[in-house]
Parts: C-alpha cells; sequence; structure tokens
C-alpha cells in the first residue's frame, strides 16, 4: 500500500458484518428495548405460572378447538375440502410451531409473550409520538407519557390471560397496532411500498381475527387526507396487498372446496348469535351451545336439517345470515335498542369473558395483579375529550377506536374482541394525564377540577351495572366447569353452586351440576339437575344422552333408548349415542336393532376401541 493510501481506512468484509449486526444488536440499547424486555419478562412469569398449573393443556372451548385443529394438521388432515368454517391461520401457525419444537401450547405462548411486548413498544412509540406537538414545558416529556401507557399494557389483566392461553388474540392485537403505527409514525402520505405492505399485512392477520380488515377504511382515511399524490394507485397497492394476503383462503375456499368464501363461512352463525330475539349485546346461544367446535357442527347439522339435504359452507352461512336479517326486517325497533344495547357494553367495565380465560387463571393465581378495562375506558374516554385539539394523533386512535366499535355491533361484545382498542385508550388516558399534570404544574386549578369531574363522570358511564343474573353467573359456571374436567369436585361444587344460585334456570349450569352429581356418585341428583336442563332447553342433547346413561344404570332399557333417539333425531350423526343406543337395544333383546345401531356408530367412528370390542362380543355370540 502507497503512503498516499495508509490512512484510508478499506471498507472490509468484517467491518460490513459488524455494521449489519449493530444493526440487530445496537450498543446503546434504548427505551424502546426496555420496554419489550420488562413487559415480555411479566408475561413469561404468567406463562411459567400457567405450565406449572394443569390448566396448561387446553380443556374445553376454543383452546381445545384450536388445538385440536392444529394437530389435525399435523398429522396431514391439511383440509376437510369444504370452505373454512372458522378462520384457518392461527392453527396452521400452531401446527407449524408443533412440528418445529415438539407438541406443548407453550411454545405458542412463548411468541405470544413476544407480539405482547411488541404491541407495548407500539403503545409507546405511538403515544411518545402523539405528545411530541406539546406546546408547554410544564408538560411531562413524551418519554415519560409513551412509559405510562406501555406500563398500563403490560398491566392490564385481560391481555396477561389472552397472551399465556391457545388463542390468536395477542397476535391480532400486535398487527391491528403495527399497522396503525404506520399511519401514525409521520405526517407524510404512504409511499407505494408501505401501502403494499400494509395492505399485505392486513390481509395475512385477517385470517387469524376479520375485524382487523376495517384499518382499510382507515388506511384510506389516510390517504385522502394527506393529500397522496396518487391517491388512486395507493388505494389500489392496499387493496391488491389484502388480496394476496388473504390469498390462502379464498383460493383453497375457490379451487379446492369449490365454494365462493372469501375468509372463512362462520360468519352466518356470527350474525345470527348476534341478532336474534333472544340476543342481549353479549353472545346469546338458543338452542346451541357455546363451545365453539360445537357450536359450529351444530350450526351445520340445523341448517343441513332444515335444508333437507347435505350443505356448502356458504349455504350454511347463507341459512343463519337469512334468520338474522328477517329478525332485523320483522322488529327494527328491536334491532336499534340491541344495537345501543351493544355500543354500551363495549364500553361497559363488565367483563364478559366467554371462554372463561380471566376467571379460570385469576382462580388459579396465575395472573398477577393489575388493571381492568373499566379503569381503563374511564380514563381513556377523558383523555379523548382534553387531548382532541391538543394532540393531533389522538384523533387518529379515536378513529382506529370506533371502527373496532363498528366492527363488534354487527356481531356480539366480548372482553377478548374489544382487546384491540384498550392500546388506544392506554394512550389517550397517558395524553390526559398528561395534560391534567401540566394543568396542575401551572396553577390552573379550575382546569384541573374540570378535568376531574370529566373522568368521574366517564367512570360513571362505563359503570352502568349489567342486572341479568345470568350475566354474573359467567364466571362462576367457567370456573366450576374447568375445576369439574379437571376433577376438583369440592371447587366445581363451590362454584355452580354459586352460578345456580344467580341463575337457577340455566340450561348449562343445571347440566354442569347433573355431571358434578353423577362425578360424586349421587346418580338421584344428577337426574333431577339434567331434567332441569331438558326443561329449560328441550333440545339440549347432553342432557338427553345423559338421562339415558342413568336410565341405562338403573337398568330401564327402554326409557335410556327413548332419550338416545330423541337425541339422535337432533344430532343424527353422534357416533357415542349411536353406540349408547346398542347398549340399551342390547339390555332389550334387540339384536338386530343393536348391531344395526352399532354399525352406524362404527361407520361414523372405525377406530373407537370400545365399539370394536362391542362389534367382537357380537361375533363371538352370533347364533
Amino acid at each position: 500500500m502507497d503512503a498516499a493510501g495508509a490512512g484510508v481506512p478499506s471498507v472490509t468484509g468484517s467491518t460490513r458484518r459488524s455494521s449489519i449486526l449493530q444493526r440487530f444488536w445496537p450498543d446503546s440499547l434504548g427505551a424502546g428495548h426496555y420496554v419489550f424486555a420488562a413487559v415480555f419478562l411479566v408475561r413469561l412469569i404468567v406463562l411459567i405460572r400457567l405450565a406449572s398449573s394443569p390448566l396448561l393443556l387446553p380443556g374445553g372451548s376454543d383452546m381445545l378447538f384450536y388445538d385440536n385443529w392444529a394437530k389435525q394438521i399435523l398429522h396431514g388432515h391439511w383440509t376437510d375440502h369444504q370452505a373454512f368454517y372458522g378462520l384457518p391461520l392461527y392453527p396452521y401457525v400452531v401446527a407449524l410451531l408443533y412440528r418445529l419444537f415438539g407438541y406443548s401450547p407453550f411454545v405458542p405462548g412463548f411468541f405470544q409473550a413476544m407480539c405482547d411486548a411488541g404491541t407495548a413498544v407500539l403503545i409507546y412509540k405511538i403515544a411518545r409520538r402523539a405528545a411530541d406537538p406539546v406546546p408547554r414545558p410544564a408538560a411531562p416529556v413524551p418519554l415519560v407519557v409513551g412509559l405510562l401507557a406501555a406500563a398500563g399494557w403490560c398491566l392490564f389483566v385481560p391481555a396477561q390471560a389472552y397472551s399465556a392461553v391457545l388463542m390468536p388474540a395477542s397476535a391480532g392485537v400486535f398487527v391491528f397496532w403495527l399497522v396503525v403505527w404506520q399511519i401514525i409514525r409521520s405526517d407524510a402520505p404512504l409511499s407505494a411500498r408501505r401501502c403494499l405492505f400494509v395492505g399485505l399485512l392486513t390481509g395475512i392477520a385477517a385470517m387469524a381475527v376479520a375485524s382487523v380488515l376495517f384499518l382499510v377504511v382507515l388506511l384510506g382515511l389516510a390517504i385522502f387526507l394527506r393529500r397522496h399524490s396518487a391517491p388512486a394507485k395507493a388505494l389500489g397497492l392496499i387493496l391488491l396487498g389484502v388480496v394476496l394476503g388473504t390469498s390462502p383462503c379464498w383460493l383453497h375456499n375457490l379451487v379446492v372446496a369449490r365454494d365462493r368464501v372469501f375468509l372463512s363461512a362462520h360468519g352466518g352463525i356470527n350474525l345470527w348469535l348476534g341478532n336474534n330475539p333472544e340476543a342481549t349485546g353479549y353472545p346469546s346461544f338458543p338452542g346451541l351451545h357455546a363451545g365453539q367446535s360445537d357450536l359450529l357442527r351444530e350450526s351445520i347439522e340445523i341448517a343441513e336439517a332444515a335444508a333437507g339435504r347435505n350443505l356448502k359452507r356458504s349455504e350454511v352461512s347463507q341459512y343463519w345470515s337469512g334468520k338474522a336479517r328477517n329478525y332485523i326486517v320483522t322488529d327494527p325497533a328491536g334491532w336499534v335498542r340491541l344495537l345501543a344495547r351493544k355500543a354500551g357494553n363495549f364500553w361497559n367495565a363488565f367483563e364478559y369473558d366467554d371462554v372463561g380465560v380471566i376467571g379460570n387463571l385469576r382462580e388459579h393465581r396465575i395472573l398477577l395483579p393489575g388493571l381492568h378495562f373499566g379503569l381503563v375506558a374511564a380514563l381513556g374516554l377523558a383523555g379523548l375529550i382534553f387531548s382532541w385539539r391538543r394532540y393531533p394523533a389522538a384523533r387518529w386512535i379515536a378513529a382506529v377506536i370506533a371502527l373496532q366499535m363498528t366492527a363488534l355491533l354487527p356481531v356480539f361484545v366480548t372482553e377478548r374482541y374489544r382487546l384491540p382498542v384498550v392500546p388506544g385508550l392506554l394512550i389517550l388516558a397517558a395524553l390526559g394525564l398528561a395534560r391534567l399534570w401540566e394543568n396542575a404544574a401551572l396553577g390552573l386549578y379550575r382546569n384541573v377540577a374540570v378535568q376531574v369531574a370529566v373522568v368521574g363522570a366517564s367512570a360513571l358511564f362505563v359503570s352502568v351495572p349489567r342486572n341479568d343474573p345470568a350475566l354474573w353467573a359467567l364466571d362462576a359456571y367457567n370456573t366450576g366447569r374447568l375445576a369439574l374436567e379437571l376433577n376438583d369436585l369440592p371447587r366445581a361444587d363451590r362454584e355452580l353452586q354459586r352460578a345456580y344460585d344467580l341463575a337457577p334456570g340455566n340450561a348449562e349450569t343445571n347440566f354442569a351440576l347433573g355431571n358434578l352429581r353423577h362425578a360424586e356418585g349421587n346418580p338421584n341428583a344428577a337426574k333431577r339437575f339434567y331434567e332441569a336442563a331438558l326443561k329449560a332447553d328441550p333440545k339440549h342433547k347432553g342432557a338427553l344422552n345423559n338421562l339415558g346413561v342413568v336410565a341405562l344404570d338403573e337398568k330401564a332399557p327402554a326409557v335410556a333408548a327413548e332419550y338416545f333417539r330423541r337425541s339422535l333425531s337432533l344430532q343424527p350423526q353422534n357416533a357415542k349415542t349411536e353406540y349408547l343406543l346398542a347398549q340399551a337395544l342390547i339390555a332389550l333383546g334387540d339384536r338386530a336393532g343393536a348391531e344395526a345401531a352399532l354399525s352406524r356408530a362404527l361407520k361414523l367412528a372405525p377406530d373407537q376401541r370400545e365399539f370394536l370390542a362391542l362389534r367382537d362380543r357380537f361375533r363371538e355370540t352370533k347364533p
């Protein structure tokens, strides 16, 4: 090397590698990194507590539905050649994780904890960005506002719960706010590349949480309000991204199932559950059972029984959506009142946890103490009022919350469905508290008093009591049902009795108490509860089956056979009920009828051990 070039450093391969490494591991970590680490640690503590309890393995409801679907995929059953009847992305991702790391619900929970920590970072960044244009020096610095909002998410109890269990809620919230961040991070119009990216991201996420599609409206607003130089092109790229992102769904439904369904055909039954004469604004299941597997199966069976033939999934959806539209048309005034009730439910402090996750994890001391929706909503609503003019980004956040509420009004409100608005409410709450601090620091006590009064009014609004006893019985029922599944009979008795005291006419509570008494070896008490369940719901197949089992134990096979036949008239293709009918017919001496029932059971479940054992007994005793 000559002297002229001796002082000029050369760019070596190691230097390039070092610069690339620094992008992923910077020399100095920022506040966002610490936010991620802190929230991830808290979520990991909750997950480890869950893993040390009997609740890690899914025992029912949506968690078991996703787990079973993932295991079917893992064993090579990729499709049933019907249109999807349930959003498919999450079970396919869980199946991939099971394949890579072995079967354990801990693994999806670990990645969900990372998503939840990522959501906290997005909350921090959005809150800090929103607090930037504060005009007075007495206001808290944006860093404090961001940390306050992120801390709220860290302590939010439902977020702790849903990040740990086998459900797509936490990942859906992360992607939801990642899309929002693309809008808020800069006042400049979205570039063509970012338009395609957010569209693609929205489309992919919609295969797990369909309500994220409402963000396309927000993206369209961002394009036009920020005077994009080519609005048609930008919107076209967003829609192209959505189409490409959702393509695994609609291509499967169109090509494999030969059915015109965009994402999933379960939208019709959801519409009916939220819009029927018995609807309350929360999930209402007239004639159906609440567990997702049972609900989806029964909704297909009822639609096909009404049509008198097998239906495509799109036809099943049309059947239920038609019933919902008929209710709306025949009682428009009642439907408007129902919409108002749903809006009230959306903002109410009452936690309608339809899958019982929060109550069960709290009962087993898995969750850490923290915030709930009522406090967050009261502070967030008040924060919006005092942030609207001062912080322009607050208007975007308000639009996000309004869109999510709009997405739920056609169906129903549950705690997990309104979880995506909580980050926005936390940001608005932090901005409102920043304004309160500023007024106090400047001695503007009149403004402080007004803001405190608005917070009080918000608190009154969100705490309007829900007086339906069945709503208050839900947590006790879910906790008791899970305790029964875990064979914790004393706890099951305590919780189910509490649910019964609140709602003695509820079919599911009576059915669960019947199962409890049967497990305790008290068939007479079990029979009384099953009969009460059947009185409340004459089509309760579980009660019919179990009354048949009790009748078999009481050596009354004719009574048992009648119960089993009634159950089969409601659910014709149930292998277990056919097998029980065969047992009753054997006791009656009807060998031909028993063999026919067993044949139907084996056709539906050819590998069931007890079915095969009974077939072998028939062969050994063949006349």
